[in-house]
């Protein structure tokens, strides 16, 4: 039975990455590569950084998925997204599930629920790549049917080299002529802004800090370990938190900030 790899489909697609000199070209030349290794419901390289919004170098996506997927996702969930914090760190992985990602709530968090739920997005393989030290490439291969199989997982883990080289390639292409407008920058400075301060002059700075982890996903428990407190200490933080805010549910908090996002 002849696999992925002996296809002439295959090292067609590799070829054409080889010959591809500029960023736009490499980047959808890889996005092609993976998607003749693996069968998925749309690959994406998304260009993320520290102070500007999320940029698409390119993907597969029908006009209808992008909207769907991609439109949403920048118009400003990227801020609570875990993949978009994890390859912003220092340390990051050059390859991960997106599902390894995740805080340990964050299947219950109203982010999942009123976005990534929405996508009906069942399984997602990352590749990771600092591209400066203000931002990351990432290229993320989603699937909404089924969870990708050993098999498949394999053939990522095998075709690792391929992708980062590639994406390398594609860094330093666009190092030397892509920009983030003023525009853009001003936009994620709202955002960010509109993170970082929700709840200020209702909440303390200690109340703050849990309010965005809880944001994000993450459990009493893991509040603890990130902030160096006791579980129990963030449970009365959160009592006081959803009081001072007039609320009562973690739906609540998740439709505040999200009414506040969408009026800056």
């Amino acid at each position: 039975m002849q696999g992925v790899f002996d296809t002439q489909t295959w090292h067609a697609g590799v070829a054409t990455l080889i010959a591809a000199e500029d960023a736009t070209s490499i980047a959808t030349s890889l996005v092609t590569l993976i998607g003749n290794t693996v069968s998925s419901n749309g690959t994406s390289l998304l260009a993320f950084y520290h102070d500007a919004p999320p940029q698409v170098v390119a993907h597969s996506l029908a006009p209808s998925s992008a909207k769907h997927y991609l439109d949403r996702f920048l118009a400003g969930p990227y801020l609570l997204d875990p993949l978009y914090q994890l390859a912003l760190q220092a340390k990051r992985p050059k390859m991960c599930r997106f599902r390894d990602t995740q805080p340990d709530r964050f299947l219950s968090s109203e982010y999942y629920r009123q976005y990534v739920e929405r996508t009906h997005l069942v399984d997602e393989m990352d590749y990771m790549l600092g591209a400066s030290p203000n931002g990351a490439l990432v290229m993320v291969s989603g699937r909404t049917e089924r969870r990708y199989s050993r098999v498949e997982l394999r053939r990522f883990k095998l075709i690792e080299p391929i992708v980062i080289a590639a994406m390398e390639r594609v860094r330093d292409a666009r190092s030397a002529v892509s920009s983030v407008d003023d525009d853009g920058r001003g936009m994620h400075q709202r955002l960010t802004d509109c993170f970082n301060n929700f709840g200020e002059g209702e909440l303390t700075i200690r109340e703050r800090e849990i309010t965005q982890l809880l944001l994000r996903g993450h459990s009493s428990k893991s509040i603890a370990r990130e902030l160096g407190i006791a579980p129990g200490t963030v449970m009365v933080h959160k009592r006081n938190l959803f009081s001072k805010l007039g609320i009562t549910s973690q739906y609540e908090l998740f439709s505040s900030f999200i009414d506040k996002l969408s009026v800056t």
